[in-house]
């Protein structure tokens, strides 16, 4: 191991990579943040709806985390019936241009995958202008 490999491993407690892959590495929970970020979505019924294969279990179980970890922050309006919403935080909305570059990635290494007539597109096709910023 390179001796500058070596000092920077032995001041770490983990890997940086590895530590935000456990935030954000769980089943569906990219996908959550996905919505709540580009689609900004914030109630419970919406990510049920758009989140292709979740139950209502499993997404009550990933908004806790997310909200545990700091990445969301859970609301509730005291009305009737009882309203919730989800918005993202400082900190999770820190993990947009990853996300973005992800999409990115995908839209222009697999458009065969993504696209339907598998064409290439870049970010600021597909979410238009505002995204550019972040590609």
């Amino acid at each position: 191991m390179p001796q500058e490999l070596k000092e920077m491993s032995d001041q770490m407690k983990c890997c940086p990579v590895d530590n935000t892959f456990r935030l954000v590495g769980k089943k569906f929970t990219i996908h959550i943040l996905r919505n709540m970020l580009i689609l900004n979505q914030t109630r419970f019924n919406q990510f049920l709806e758009s989140v292709e294969g979740i139950n209502p279990k499993t997404l009550s179980v990933r908004l806790r985390e997310m909200e545990k970890s700091g990445l969301i922050k859970r609301q509730v309006y005291a009305q009737t019936p009882i309203k919730i919403e989800y918005t993202v935080t400082e900190k999770g909305k820190e993990l947009r241009a990853i996300i973005m570059q992800m999409a990115a990635f995908s839209m222009k290494y697999c458009s065969t995958d993504v696209f339907k007539d598998g064409k290439p597109r870049t970010v600021e096709q597909v979410f238009g202008k505002a995204q550019k910023t972040i590609q």
